[in-house]
């Protein structure tokens, strides 16, 4: 019994002499202005501002509606003009841009005057979007100013986009050929819709870049990302005979595909605990979360006949 007993004793006395307490400084939540910035090919820029929010902050539609953000003073240059931004609520918008408002918040056009959502933009055609021009983004509020810079670049066609079914079927993928510029970085944002949306569809992660195919000529699949809600196994994601299927294939920056690639990893992970965390990068310099891109778009329309 002795010899049993001093070991067991010597066992828990070097455990017990191996713990040591932790302290971990766990830093409390700083409210931050959140930037959601794009100017696109032909169109004005539109800036979405908000403030970031407490991980333990309600997560209802008030509180999602009550962290946009008013009264800043929002600039936008492209080298030659710079032109301040007005701001544009949707329970107050001017006729005839209801339509545009739906897009840009992704709210039909029939519930826009329920909420109180803003957003700064231009109806001056001197600041929208050009193919080749770099456009300095600048906000300022609460006496802080937040810039950031995008340009827009050359867009990229793809070589063909056909939509062929197999005899004797009425749904089929559409096949896309695409032919990557050599020796330069590229990175795309694809959507679709059909031709009477007003809003484009993204899939679950609509951007990609060419890290592994730079300078490559290959086809692809195109799903249907409007088809989620088909309960057929065998058209799900397929595009049916009478459809019209407008295409937008949009470049961006390195550093703006950067940001949207850490943001969907971030969402695939769904609070997985074992997932490893991820830091969204932001393009925005004084401190802000956010980016501010530039896009490029293609489209193509094609009639499934």
């Amino acid at each position: 019994m002795k010899k049993i007993t001093f070991p067991l004793l010597l066992l828990l006395a070097l455990i017990s002499s191996c713990t040591k307490e932790v302290n971990i400084d766990i830093p409390g939540y700083v409210k931050t202005i959140v930037v959601d910035g794009s100017i696109t090919t032909g169109q004005p820029p539109i800036v979405l501002l908000s403030s970031s929010q407490d991980i333990f902050s309600p997560t209802n539609l008030q509180a999602y509606i009550d962290g946009f953000i008013s009264g800043a003073v929002v600039t936008v240059s492209n080298g030659t003009n710079t032109v301040t931004l007005t701001e544009f609520c949707t329970d107050n918008l001017p006729a005839g841009t209801e339509a545009y408002a739906s897009s840009i918040f992704g709210i039909p056009v029939d519930q826009l005057a329920s909420v109180h959502l803003c957003a700064y933009t231009s109806l001056d055609p001197s600041i929208w979007g050009e193919v080749g021009k770099t456009y300095t983004l600048s906000v300022t509020h609460e006496g802080k100013t937040y810039n950031s810079v995008t340009t827009i670049g050359q867009p990229t066609p793809l070589t063909s986009l056909l939509w062929t079914p197999a005899p004797g079927e009425d749904h089929a993928k559409m096949k896309g050929v695409l032919s990557d510029p050599p020796g330069q970085y590229d990175a795309y944002k694809w959507e679709l819709k059909y031709l009477k949306d007003p809003i484009y569809t993204k899939d679950f992660n609509p951007f990609f870049n060419d890290q592994f195919f730079d300078g490559l000529t290959f086809d692809f699949d195109v799903s249907n990302p409007m088809g989620y809600a088909d309960t057929s196994i065998t058209k799900q994601r397929n595009f049916h005979l009478g459809d019209t299927v407008v295409l937008k294939m949009s470049k961006l920056g390195k550093l703006e595909y950067s940001f949207f690639e850490k943001k969907y990893n971030q969402i695939y992970s769904a609070g997985n605990p074992f997932a490893t965390p991820t830091n969204i990068p932001s393009n925005i310099d004084g401190g802000a979360y956010g980016v501010w891109v530039g896009y490029s778009p293609w489209y193509d329309t094609i009639i499934c006949q």
